[in-house]
């Protein structure tokens, strides 16, 4: 039987994220901070708002929550989804107020939004144009250049531009998705975001892990 975990560690309301994915017709929802709960997931999201440092302390403060994603994710590749701080994490390091270690699932830094117009405000909040630079399933038939919600002051600048599945332009260009394998993360708020965003839930839920081996 499918069913998607969505991991609560503390980072926000999660009620909007949940009642998403039902409305995308999952078998089940769980919200848990179980770590064992990862075993019986058919599908693994990962949720996040607030400052990355708070976010990492709150998951490193349930006990063998990162170990499990690294081994449902990585070693049983199975598929993930990472929303906002979730994406984030993925990185190397984050560089907000200090610097703070990621996941290192993705090579590279998490850096704050300097924009070249000094008129543009930080946090970047509201909708934006998302450009589409992926076939990857998760994003299939969502038009390029949808708009999503956004709230949002830093982001994840993978060193591989090849797994950039999106971007946004906010004063700069950024990476507001990353896809590979069985892994999908984006910066913005599918469940803020209407139609568009709900695609992307449904198209998560009725994605299979990769046949091939796990991450490296």
């Amino acid at each position: 039987m499918q069913k998607t975990v969505i991991i609560d560690y503390g980072s926000g309301n999660l009620r909007s994220a949940a009642k998403a994915f039902e409305h995308a017709s999952v078998e089940e929802v769980q919200v848990t901070n179980d770590p064992a709960a990862l075993k019986d997931a058919s599908h693994i999201v990962l949720p996040g708002v607030g400052a990355y440092a708070d976010c990492k302390a709150g998951l490193e403060a349930v006990p063998g929550m990162i170990e499990a994603l690294e081994d449902e994710v990585i070693n049983q590749q199975k598929p993930f989804l990472g929303i906002c701080v979730g994406m984030q994490l993925m990185a190397t390091r984050g560089r907000e107020h200090g610097e703070t270690a990621g996941f290192d699932w993705i090579k590279g830094e998490v850096v704050e939004i300097e924009p070249t117009d000094v008129t543009l405000k930080i946090p970047h909040m509201g909708w934006n144009e998302v450009n589409i630079e992926s076939d990857h399933p998760v994003l299939s038939g969502v038009p390029n250049n949808s708009h999503f919600y956004f709230v949002h002051s830093y982001f994840a600048e993978p060193i591989d531009k090849n797994i950039i599945a999106a971007t946004t332009t906010y004063g700069i260009e950024f990476c507001s998705a990353v896809a590979f394998e069985n892994v999908v993360a984006v910066q913005f708020h599918p469940e803020k975001s209407g139609s568009v965003g709900l695609k992307i839930y449904e198209n998560f839920v009725q994605f299979t892990r990769m046949s091939t081996g796990g991450l490296s």
